[in-house]
């Protein structure tokens, strides 16, 4: 995602987005739309493709040198999704177009793409409605390495119990 690669402080749940968006692209036209090959290599391909951004699109960018270099990429007016993937269903070009954009406020939020016209057909959110609160990923902080290969261990064991007596040499 834009926010990723310009090493910006705030971010959210529409990386995921954009990561789910570009799978998407991925599978509309079988190969990678940004196919990058380092980080500023890739900002250059997203900008090809989405075009140029307006000095508003660039506002959550919050590190001066960053927003600078995107400013000073060469001017693209972008290719539209229509022309990459000319064989793809027009309502899968719109919810591509609402997942690949450059502002991540501007991008379409998990719900909203899960209940696009699109993904309607498959969705149905009294069968997996998304969570009500954000999962708390802070609990592997503070495990140190013994610590969690232990963890891992007893995970292993939970599927394969078999393993327990495979080698009594083995070291957690």
């Amino acid at each position: 995602a834009p926010e990723l690669l310009l090493c910006c402080d705030n971010y959210g749940t529409s990386i995921d987005v954009w990561s789910v968006g570009c799978i998407f692209a991925e599978l509309l036209g079988r190969k990678p739309i940004f196919p990058g090959t380092e980080c500023l290599n890739q900002l250059k391909l997203i900008i090809n493709i989405l075009g140029s951004q307006k000095e508003e699109d660039l506002e959550f960018i919050d590190n001066p040198k960053a927003r600078n270099y995107i400013k000073s990429l060469p001017y693209s007016h972008g290719i539209p999704f229509s022309g990459l993937y000319p064989n793809a269903h027009p309502l899968a070009i719109d919810l591509l177009q609402k997942m690949l954009v450059f502002d991540p406020s501007k991008r379409i939020g998990v719900t909203e793409a899960l209940q696009h016209p699109y993904m309607a057909p498959l969705y149905d959110p009294n069968c997996n409605p998304p969570a009500q609160v954000p999962i708390d990923l802070d609990i592997d902080e503070d495990l140190g390495e013994e610590m969690i290969r232990e963890i891992m261990w007893k995970e292993m064991l939970y599927y394969h119990p078999e393993a327990a007596n495979a080698n009594d040499e083995v070291c957690v």
